[in-house]
């Protein structure tokens, strides 16, 4: 073989290895390439079949009755209560009360130093007795008109004058005996033995109030004027009780608006048999204008509202589906539902903020 012919021959074999070489090479190249697409179409289908559930807390709804309230606030006050003042002026021997003790009507509660009163008695008495026996001498010759008319009528005059006197020292002689002017408990003691009382100061010795029934004032604005009526009814929130409740009415409306402030005084009643409520005590108060019975109800806190548009997400299988709905009356944190929802639904009623309609959720209420 000549040197020719032997490098023909390499370069024949050397391309044969070149294009066999690109061969594999592409065909590992094409390999390589289906195994990275299986890969990406395998990751794809498991991202599709990952599907996140939000979680979310739910309730069902209920039926009960509700009511239309206005809410205000009061400050409770004694139905009936009486400052005691001294009708007489004399020294404080002897008090017979203290505060917190309850006395019934008529109760003696203090003394006055009587003795001045009792002469001064004694000394009208005394006067009253001997006109009645120069009256009856007088009587006895004015029947024979031995005096004259003028005479008569004068000593008559005195007679009825010193009558008079009579009862008013007994009346001073009464009130130096301090009495309770009505039934209840003795909220104030100002008076002490030894001090000098003056008639009719304006220090009073005791204070008493009935508490038996308490009433509540409230002030309303004239454009609630017309959903108030006698005897209706109002819950009171006693926060110095632990928020107890309590029941009232309403006993009596102001007939007038006050001009300057546009509004009206109500007074509520309010029962205190058990004296567990003090006069002064603060309270909420919820008057109760009307009410729905078997009514649909709905936790306030599922309600989302967005331009004016009420709606809740029920929870359906595994979803939140979006439902708009008409509300009524509101009250303690539920909400009537007027129109939307049949009241069997369950309800989102945490982490709806960000939900959508048919959302995956997953109920895991606390």
């Amino acid at each position: 073989m000549n040197r020719y012919s032997t490098m023909e021959t390499y370069a024949q074999l050397l391309k044969k290895a070149i294009l066999t070489g690109g061969l594999v090479a592409l065909s590992l190249s094409l390999v390589a390439c289906s195994d990275a697409d299986a890969v990406d179409d395998v990751a794809a289908q498991e991202e599709v079949e990952t599907v996140i559930a939000i979680p979310v807390e739910a309730q069902p709804l209920t039926t009960g009755s509700i009511s239309a309230t206005y809410a205000t606030t009061a400050i409770l006050e004694a139905k009936e209560e009486a400052f005691v003042v001294a009708r007489a002026s004399g020294i404080i021997e002897a008090i017979y009360v203290e505060e917190g003790d309850y006395v019934e009507k008529g109760q003696v509660l203090a003394q006055l130093d009587k003795r001045r009163y009792e002469l001064n008695l004694a000394k009208a008495r005394a006067d009253l007795a001997g006109l009645e026996s120069e009256l009856e001498k007088v009587n006895k010759v004015y029947s024979q008109q031995l005096i004259s008319d003028d005479t008569y009528d004068k000593l008559t005059a005195q007679y009825e004058s010193v009558q008079a006197l009579v009862r008013l020292a007994e009346l001073d002689l009464k009130e130096t005996t301090i009495i309770a002017p009505i039934s209840g408990y003795v909220a104030e003691r100002n008076a002490k033995v030894g001090n000098l009382t003056e008639s009719f100061q304006r220090e009073r010795m005791f204070h008493i109030v009935q508490q038996s029934n308490l009433q509540g004032i409230v002030y309303l604005p004239e454009n609630e004027l017309t959903n108030v009526k006698l005897g209706q009814p109002a819950t009171l929130v006693v926060s110095a009780l632990n928020n107890a409740e309590v029941s009232g009415q309403v006993q009596r409306i102001s007939p007038v608006i006050d001009a300057a402030t546009g509004t009206f005084k109500v007074t509520l009643s309010v029962p205190n048999q058990d004296g567990y409520l003090k006069a002064g005590m603060f309270t909420d108060v919820a008057l109760e204008y009307a009410q729905h019975s078997n009514a649909t109800l709905l936790p306030r806190r599922a309600l989302v509202t967005i331009d004016n548009q009420h709606s809740v997400f029920v929870v359906e299988d595994g979803v939140a589906k979006k439902v708009n709905i008409s509300t009524g009356f509101e009250q303690n944190g539920l909400i009537e539902v007027m129109d939307g929802l049949n009241g069997n639904e369950t309800v989102v009623t945490a982490g709806h903020q960000n939900l959508k309609d048919q959302a995956p959720i997953e109920v895991v209420n606390s």
